[in-house]
């Protein structure tokens, strides 16, 4: 924690200290206003939805609210906290409108989406893509999808790579809640989706869920990036982020999270806390480069 207070302290010195011709610096805005601006899922149990106050909730709005937390130690002044509801479908133009500062928002880190907004290495969680699928449905590959509707979310990558050109007839839908309704209705067999979403149903809605089942094997895990603008990647804000991500993985906290939400650990959570502790290149703040 020290190191990532004194790291704050020279970066936020720095914000305060320069001039810009355009507009200022992300990090000194948050300060100035004392409110940090993140778009967050509603829809995504237990990473991020309402409670039965109509609260949101979950591992991620946990992660955002210790970002403002260590902002606000930084400099000595409290930061609050606005939530901006975002779907897969709108959570990059959300950033690069300006109408939220950062997104942790189970966003897979792909090369064409660092294009569009500065995804922040390193990651901080990660997952695969499987089908979600009632029992009887016969699919227990995803050579099996042919002519089934599969029901997906609007913006996904995967439904192309792993659902249409596997011969499944998607139906598309604007969020998980539409998604749930449909499948449980009958009107899709199955759902293509990230595991950990299937993971986390199964173990806090058991009854509900009990004729459902991952009926493919996992694939093309890949890890979730937190986001800021395209701008602001190698900016305070970017370089801020980057070093709490570290700090989540090297304490523990993610893998205490997940235990607080009721998700299984993870492996992959498991060795990048192993790695920030050993300094290993995954845990580096700079991207290594790729083939």
């Amino acid at each position: 924690m020290k190191t990532i207070v004194s790291i704050g302290v020279f970066v936020l010195a720095i914000v305060f200290c320069a001039t810009t011709a355009s507009r200022a610096d992300t990090l000194q805005d948050i300060v100035t206003k004392r409110k940090l601006v993140a778009g967050i899922k509603t829809d995504y149990p237990p990473w991020g939805m309402r409670d039965k106050d109509g609260q949101i909730v979950g591992l991620e709005i946990d992660l955002v609210r210790d970002f403002a937390r260590r902002i606000g130690q930084n400099v000595g002044e409290a930061i609050e906290v606005e939530l901006v509801p975002v779907v897969a479908s709108n959570r990059m133009q959300f950033l690069q409108q300006g109408r939220i500062d950062v997104m942790i928002a189970t966003m897979n880190d792909l090369p064409e989406r660092r294009k569009v907004v500065g995804s922040v290495y390193p990651d901080y969680y990660s997952s695969g893509v499987a089908v979600f699928a009632r029992k009887d449905a016969a699919i227990n590959d995803f050579e099996s999808l042919g002519g089934k509707p599969i029901c997906g979310v609007q913006g996904t990558w995967y439904n192309r790579d792993w659902g249409a050109m596997k011969g499944a007839e998607m139906v598309i839908f604007p969020g998980a809640p539409e998604v749930e309704k449909a499948l449980l209705d009958g009107r899709c067999v199955g759902w293509l989706y990230d595991d950990s979403a299937f993971v986390a149903r199964q173990v806090t809605e058991p009854a509900k869920w009990k004729d459902f089942k991952i009926a493919t094997p996992v694939v093309g895990d890949v890890p979730w990036a937190a986001a800021v603008r395209l701008e602001d990647l190698q900016a305070p804000i970017g370089k801020l982020l980057a070093d709490t991500i570290i700090d989540w993985h090297r304490s523990g906290m993610i893998a205490d999270l997940e235990k607080k939400w009721g998700i299984p650990p993870t492996k992959w959570v498991a060795m990048m806390h192993e790695a920030c502790n050993t300094g290993a290149p995954q845990c580096a703040t700079t991207r290594p480069p790729t083939n």
